[in-house]
């Protein structure tokens, strides 16, 4: 035990401080020492816990021990800090806040580390008042990914949410307070929560940050005066413009403003159809000429311009060069070393507006991707348009769409771009930014692999052909048709029935074959974790040689990533075979270089796969792993934790339309795998060497 003996310890709350520690006390000291066992030393002492604890209640005294248990869980060192820093806010707390406020800690501690957590902790006035919630209270915690998914529906910007008080947004990221306790109920602070984003949003979205507002609000900083009014005006001007466009959203709006009133004829200025920030700002400098204290609507933030001047100015210059990145990425697609772009408005306008712009290829309308059209309007809500020089295609060169996808205000030191949130099943709650995950290659390897698994499995891979190619001729007979090559004898028997009963009889008396339509896309996550060396590892690899080789005679859309990692700072997924690659010697030659590595966690893996099938276009999505064992790595990912994020994110896969399934060989599956994947969801191989056969097999039953 750290640096010292149990009998030490008890000979120091026995000798020393036995003329000054009460037995409660030297028990109490005993009992939050012992659970933090690990990080004491001699040099150590709860005793000043232990003495302000004993103060409290027998109740009381356990609730705290429970939390600290809690806090424990997750770090021992903060769970020390926690027994030295806590209970002056626990003391002052209303019960129905100190959970919240232990989970706040715990947030705190992963977004900053041990110091963020004890600073909170020291300034316990500060975070009691923040967290003083009565029931009804909603924290932004549990319902920032429903307000994201709010936002993300919207035309625009893809806005992220995170905490920070005053309501406010840097274009990028929007901030809401962490706590709301306000309303009556939790509905009532949803529907404020609600209300603020959607009034954030709206000034992204309707020009309060526009490229012409900045020499207008030069000078304005901090709390002026001007600032402070212009922020109530439009709020006022964005809350005609949600009422207009967004009529439901409008009415909820309406219905919190209470009565705050602005002068008279200013309110209908704004709601002009044709104001925008330049209105608002004559106004603010005429109100702050007057000394006019504008009443603040209780959604409205306030407004931080050279923030937004910051962020401002370094998405242009990203914005610019990937949006050329894109439009090379739709010349390569189309075939074409070079061509022409350029942007229309779809409507009757003299200007492009967001969601109303029209891409053109040589005077042809082209579709661009999803990504391509919210950068498309990212550019326009900062700009106002799309200048010619943005819609030069990049010079040839090795790009990738996903590339898009790297957050780089949010990546890792080194290699690790895409970050990712990660379910922990005690605090009921995501830990935010958690997972940092990256693509590292696949060294290919020429040493024979693929040629000898092909001769070795010759048998077995002409039966797969023969089946697969079955699937992809296969006929479907549509029933009850006008026309068709055979009599629907059902059919038949109902008509004479009507007939016989005076009904008009139905002419759809015929059964016609229709070619089955695939529209298939898989990706296939294969388990490369140090638990598969050996044979383990060889017949996976096997597996996914004959597998492409058959999918090849089918044609349906189809990826293949290894998934290892170690801690949630490196979490990796090994590509193999991209949705976009095709199926050659460079492929073939990073199955035969794929090697175990570390640990399994697999809930980063299947968000950041999820994340890849999203962005197919198919009417089936599968997600199918490959794994010998269940969800387990070196930093705490194992048991209930790693179950529970797993699970965790499989439903948000399904939630994005994908349909997961796992193979294993774990013969202990069963103890686990039905709570994640589902009673259907699995299939467990009883023999290593039967796995070619069942992926195969698994894949036909799932795909027809």
């Amino acid at each position: 035990m750290g640096e010292f003996s149990r009998a030490q310890i008890e000979e120091r709350l026995a000798g020393l401080d036995a003329g000054v520690c009460s037995p409660g006390v030297r028990a109490l000291q005993h009992r939050l020492e012992g659970m933090v066992d690990g990080v004491m030393t001699i040099r150590r002492t709860l005793r000043p816990a232990a003495e302000a604890l004993a103060t409290c209640s027998a109740k009381d005294q356990e609730r705290f021990l429970d939390s600290v248990g809690f806090v424990a869980a997750t770090s021992l060192e903060l769970a020390y800090n926690f027994c030295a820093f806590a209970i002056p806010a626990f003391r002052r707390m209303d019960p129905a806040a100190w959970p919240a406020w232990v989970v706040r800690i715990l947030d705190l501690y992963d977004e900053g580390g041990t110091l963020a957590a004890i600073t909170a902790m020291k300034e316990a006035a500060a975070s009691t008042d923040l967290l003083q919630m009565r029931p009804g209270a909603v924290e932004l915690s549990e319902v920032s990914r429903v307000l994201e998914g709010i936002l993300h529906g919207l035309e625009g910007r893809r806005l992220r949410i995170e905490a920070g008080e005053p309501p406010w947004t840097d274009t990028d990221t929007v901030y809401l307070p962490p706590v709301l306790a306000r309303g009556q109920g939790r509905e009532a602070n949803f529907r404020l929560y609600k209300a603020m984003a959607v009034h954030l949003w709206a000034q992204v979205r309707y020009g309060t940050w526009s490229v012409g507002m900045w020499e207008q609000v030069a000078g304005l900083t901090g709390e002026s005066a001007e600032l402070t009014a212009l922020a109530r005006l439009e709020a006022e001007r964005l809350q005609a413009c949600i009422a207009r466009d967004l009529p439901g959203l409008g009415r909820e709006l309406r219905g919190l403003t209470g009565a705050a009133r602005l002068p008279r004829g200013w309110a209908e200025r704004l709601a002009d159809p044709a104001a925008d920030v330049t209105d608002s700002i004559a106004l603010a400098r005429e109100a702050a000429r007057r000394g006019l204290e504008l009443e603040p609507l209780p959604f409205q933030g306030v407004l931080r311009p050279e923030r937004v001047r910051q962020v401002h100015e370094r998405r242009i210059g990203r914005e610019k060069v990937l949006l050329r990145k894109w439009l090379r990425h739709l010349l390569d697609q189309e075939g074409k070393e070079t061509g022409a772009f350029r942007v229309e408005p779809r409507v009757d306008d003299e200007r492009c507006q967001v969601g109303q712009m029209e891409l053109l290829l040589d005077g042809r309308p082209v579709a661009p991707p999803p990504e391509l059209r919210t950068l498309m309007d990212s550019v326009v809500l900062d700009l106002g348009e799309i200048p010619p020089e943005y819609l030069v295609p990049a010079g040839p060169g090795a790009w990738s769409p996903q590339e898009a996808k790297a957050r780089p205000d949010t990546a890792a030191a080194g290699d690790a771009p895409f970050v990712y949130d990660e379910w922990d099943y005690q605090r009921q709650r995501y830990r935010k930014d958690w997972c940092r995950v990256c693509e590292p290659p696949v060294p290919p390897r020429d040493d024979g692999f693929v040629e000898e698994t092909l001769r070795a499995y010759r048998p077995l891979l002409h039966r797969l052909h023969h089946g697969f190619e079955a699937l992809r001729d296969a006929q479907r007979r549509l029933r009850r048709q006008a026309q068709g090559d055979d009599v629907d004898l059902d059919a038949l028997v109902d008509a004479w029935v009507d007939l016989y009963l005076g009904h008009e009889m139905s002419d759809r008396l015929f059964v016609r074959s229709h070619k089955r339509e695939r529209e298939v896309a898989v990706l296939f996550m294969v388990d490369v974790s140090g638990s598969t060396d050996g044979w383990v590892n060889r017949v996976e690899r096997e597996s996914l040689v004959l597998l492409c080789e058959a999918l090849e005679r089918l044609g349906d859309r189809y990826a293949i990533y290894g998934f290892s990692g170690f801690t949630h700072r490196r979490c990796e997924l090994y590509p193999v075979k991209r949705f976009e690659e095709p199926y050659d010697d460079t492929v073939r030659g990073r199955i035969a270089g794929l090697r175990p590595r570390d640990y399994t966690r697999m809930g980063a893996a299947i968000r950041h796969t999820t994340g890849i099938l999203s962005r197919v276009e198919a009417r089936t999505r599968l997600l199918v792993t490959l794994s010998d064992g269940r969800p387990d790595d070196q930093d705490g990912y194992r048991g209930p934790y790693g179950i529970e994020d797993t699970r965790k994110a499989l439903l948000e896969a399904r939630a994005a339309g994908i349909h997961p399934f796992c193979i294993t060989i774990d013969k202990e599956a069963q103890d686990y795998l039905p709570h994640m994947y589902g009673p259907t969801g699995f299939t467990i191989v009883d023999q290593i060497e039967r796995l070619p056969f069942k992926v195969s097999d698994v894949y036909r039953r799932l795909t027809f």
